[in-house]
This record gives structure tokens, sequence and C-alpha cells, in this order.
């Protein structure tokens, strides 16, 4: 099975604590004495799992950013839903989806995954091309959510969202320049919350996919949320109206 390297405490415990098998082994700085890293270290002993002390530039050197906080773990893939009509097919009731649209910056994906885990969404969708993927840096900002959310790429996301039409989920895309807001939306039903890229939105033919258009209302100075934080917006409206 293929492996990975994750970083980061909340990474690396979360991985620990979910599936502790899969880990091969975890590189640690040895110089590091902080009862931050004693919890760490106690956990992964609890769960067998080996230990390699390392100095902070062999870290660096594995995964290629000095932002490792001193852990770095070896692990195997998790075999998740592989696909998504295998994710669909294994929902009992109605589907709640995060559908993202040319995230190119990885600590925004990290973060939209981290909400997504939070509100229980059921997946994360994007395109294989014009999208950062899902690198050791965004699950690092995902905090073990990478771990547990479906991220779910797809080479054409026109055709997967016309075929999440055709299964009776409502596309729900979101944009500042329209009047009708998320508040207005019934979510109880299927749906699919679709965000647009950081800087251009949506692309246009995603956009006239969508069964409509909604805005997050904003009351102060600034026109717009960043991408995670509209995602999270939005899907605990979701979860909200589903309680």
């Amino acid at each position: 099975m293929k492996s990975k390297m994750i970083f980061g405490f909340h990474a690396v415990t979360s991985r620990i604590r979910h599936e502790a098998s899969s880990v091969e082994e975890i590189y640690v700085d040895s110089s590091r004495v902080d009862g931050r890293m004693k919890d760490l270290l106690q956990t992964a002993k609890a769960a067998g799992v080996r230990i390699i002390p390392a100095d902070d530039q062999r870290l660096s050197n594995i995964v290629g950013t000095r932002r490792h906080q001193g852990v770095v773990a070896k692990a195997s893939e998790l075999s998740l839903a592989r696909n998504l009509d295998e994710l669909l097919d294994a929902i009992d009731g109605p589907p709640l989806l995060l559908v993202l649209d040319g995230i190119t910056d990885p600590h925004n994906l990290g973060a939209c995954l981290r909400v997504a885990d939070g509100a229980g969404a059921h997946a994360v969708i994007a395109p294989k091309d014009r999208a950062v993927g899902l690198n050791a840096t965004a699950a690092k900002v995902a905090s073990g959510a990478a771990e547990t959310v479906p991220y779910i790429t797809v080479t054409n996301l026109a055709r997967t969202l016309r075929d999440l039409k055709d299964r009776d989920i409502w596309l729900v895309g979101t944009s500042d320049e329209v009047e009708k807001n998320i508040y207005d939306v019934d979510f109880k039903v299927g749906s699919a919350i679709v965000m647009g890229s950081e800087g251009e939105g949506m692309r246009r033919l995603t956009r006239e996919t969508c069964d409509m258009l909604v805005s997050v209302p904003m009351f102060g100075s600034v026109e717009s949320l960043n991408v995670s934080v509209a995602s999270g917006v939005c899907l605990y409206e979701a979860r909200r109206q589903r309680l």
C-alpha cells in the first residue's frame, strides 16, 4: 500500500488515534521536551508506533518545509470512499457535499476540509486540474480531517455536477453578485455547496450548471470572506436546518 508523510501535531496525533495500524513510524525532533511532545510520544508508545529521533534539518528535508512542528509520520494511505458513486451509495439520508472549483492554496484546502469535517459533510469534491490537491501542507492545516473526510477529485467537474443533479442533489453555487442569500435555501434536501477559487470564483460552466446562486450576506466593511470561512458558514447553516 502506498505511503505518505504527515506532519504537525494535530495531523499526526489524529492519525494515531483513529488508525494507529496505518502509521509505520514517526520521526520526532529529539531536542523538543515540552508537554506537547511528551503527550504525543505517550500516545504513540501506547499505540505501539515506532519512534525515531531526528533533528530539525532532517525533518525539514523529509517534508520539504520547516513548518513540521518537530513531528513527521510515515503512514499508509487510508481507504476512504474511492469514487463518488461508492460514496453516494453508502450515504443514509440526504447528502451534504462541498464542491471546490479550483482552490489552489493548500492552506485554504486544509481549512475547508476541517470545516467540512466539523459540519458533518459527507465529502469534499474538486477537479483534478487547476487545483492544489491534497498535499502534506493541506493535510497539516486540516488537523486530522484529511483522514476522515473523503476528498474526491474528478476529471470533469461539470459532468460530475450533472451526475449529482441526476441523483436529486441540489447544486447551490455561491456568488457575491446575487441578492438571494444562503438563508433563503432549503438545505434539508440533498445539497452540494459549490465554492469558487480564491480570486476568480467559479468557472463559467460550473456557474451555469448550478441550480441556484446565493451569497453570504455581509454586514461590515469587507466585501467577501475567505473561501474556507464561507464554506463553514454555508455548511453550518445546512447542518442547522437538518438538526
